[in-house]
């Protein structure tokens, strides 16, 4: 099916400007909205781009944001100063789209892998009506005892969080090398520039662990339909996280799907074969849970507008929406930002 993908910038309420894109199918309405939130130190456009692809080739419309200070989205480089911050600019971006009139009375999923998980989670939490489902690929939403840090740790480095916020002087082993299982695609990931591959800052490691504890407090305050999948051999996540989910949710539609062998990134870290069968089971719930039969559509639509702006007006104080263009890539016009025209890319996917 073919399918095209769109870029663009929107300015947070904090005035710093976030990268977004999109993957769209080309021929028909899309099945449903499905909303991307990326893992620590990721983005959507590079290291998302087979989920957006996969997707959008099966009649998804799909959508990513690079959190701030990610990807090619402004701010100090993966610091997060508050996580409540990444929750509020997904959402009010999510919702915006959810607003355009073409998307109106589609289902809206949202789909988290690793620390996106817990941004998932919480955008729900935000409001628990709108959302019809989730997709949560080894999330982070607790903490292992076997790597929770002990209390006193914790204390002594929340002293300091506020002196030397952005140092970075957390120990960490390279996740790169514990996270993606074949050789070749841990080598790609690796030479992507935009991922973040240096220790992680002080505020953002506790900004982390707080949030993670908070989600394992309120696990049970999760009730949207979801599907939670997990590798059996991760060791970035545990398992036992994705059990724990599964079992403390109050939802009555929930999914667990654990892999034998499988690591941590299931959707682009691991051989073809087990990437397509990963996708298989992505889309055959998905597509159980895309129409608008029999269920009611509780999630209130709130209006969004942005405002286009050309490249030489990105100075200015007042746009909220600038279209970024890559030199390498041909790019013929079509709809982007409810209606307004933007720059994409079309392809065609064998699928």
């Amino acid at each position: 099916m073919d399918f095209a993908y769109q870029e663009a910038y929107v300015k947070n309420s904090r005035g710093v400007q976030l990268f977004t894109c999109r993957w769209l199918p080309s021929s028909s309405s899309p099945k449903a909205l499905v909303f991307l939130c990326h893992g620590y130190g990721m983005e959507c456009s590079n290291f998302m781009r087979g989920v957006g692809i996969n997707l959008a080739s099966r009649g998804y419309a799909v959508f990513g944001i690079d959190y701030e200070g990610h990807g090619w989205s402004m701010g100090p480089r993966c610091y997060i100063k508050r996580f409540d911050n990444i929750v509020d600019d997904c959402s009010n971006h999510f919702k915006s789209i959810s607003a355009c009139e073409e998307y109106r009375g589609k289902r809206r999923f949202l789909y988290g892998e690793s620390m996106g998980g817990a941004v998932a989670l919480l955008i729900h939490k935000k409001d628990p009506g709108f959302w019809h489902g989730a997709v949560l690929v080894a999330p982070m939403c607790k903490i292992s005892e076997k790597v929770k840090p002990h209390p006193v740790v914790i204390s002594l480095l929340t002293q300091i969080e506020d002196v030397i916020p952005k140092w970075k002087i957390v120990p960490t082993k390279d996740v790169i090398d514990s996270a993606f299982k074949d050789p070749i695609k841990r080598e790609e990931i690796r030479g992507n520039k935009l991922i973040y591959q240096e220790k992680p800052r002080l505020k953002t490691a506790l900004e982390m662990l707080r949030t993670s504890m908070n989600l394992e407090n309120s696990l049970n305050e999760v009730t949207l339909p979801f599907f939670v999948l997990h590798g059996e051999a991760d060791i970035v996540t545990d398992p036992d996280v994705s059990r724990a989910l599964y079992e403390r949710s109050s939802s009555k539609d929930k999914t667990i799907k654990l892999y034998p062998g499988m690591w941590h990134g299931l959707t682009s870290g691991e051989p073809d074969d087990n990437i397509e069968i990963v996708f298989l089971d992505i889309i055959s719930w998905l597509d159980k849970r895309s129409t608008n039969d029999d269920t009611q559509d509780t999630g209130t639509i709130q209006d969004f507008s942005y405002s286009m702006v050309s490249d030489n007006l990105k100075a200015m104080a007042s746009p909220t929406t600038v279209i970024r263009e890559k030199n390498n890539r041909k790019r013929s016009h079509a709809k982007y930002l409810c209606g307004w025209k933007g720059r994409s890319t079309h392809a065609h996917s064998a699928m």
